[in-house]
């Protein structure tokens, strides 16, 4: 599993013209899943994100988690984060899990979000999705499964 983390001052998702999803101070997560993914996965993964200390406290070090700025989250589904361009100009994406799995696990995050944050927003599984975000630093963070479980 990839996750683009963005720390945000605001986010949201648009579908078709009408939002979906918006959000204040907090995380924009963008979330890539492999078909070696599970929901053991899924879980690990988001309680990192949850303890990640990325947020400024009072002396301006990044010393504060999501939770302790009462941050809000903001999920969307990005099967490209497993876009394999080693060959060729066009990229291959026979790494991303297949829609199923992919979706069955997007809902599961969503769903512990939901659980662990004060406020959780999503984009639409498979939607064409218009983004737009002000990234607070910036700072942007690729958390990979391989490597950090």
């Amino acid at each position: 599993m990839k996750l683009v983390l963005q720390r945000v001052l605001e986010a949201k998702v648009e579908v078709e013209g009408a939002v979906v999803g918006q959000i204040g101070k907090g995380y924009l997560i963008f979330v890539g899943v492999s078909n070696e993914d599970t929901y053991e996965i899924a879980d690990k993964m988001i309680e990192k994100v949850s303890r990640l200390r990325i947020f400024e406290d009072e002396n301006g070090k990044t010393n504060l988690s999501i939770g302790q700025v009462e941050g809000e989250v903001l999920v969307v589904s990005q099967f490209t984060l497993y876009a394999d361009c080693r060959k060729g100009n066009r990229p291959s994406f026979t790494n991303a899990g297949n829609p199923a799995l992919a979706e069955e696990l997007y809902e599961h995050i969503k769903k512990r979000c939901g659980e662990l944050f004060k406020k959780t927003e999503c984009g639409i599984f498979g939607a064409d999705m218009k983004v737009s975000l002000v990234n607070d630093g910036p700072f942007t963070i690729l958390l990979d499964s391989h490597e950090i479980l």
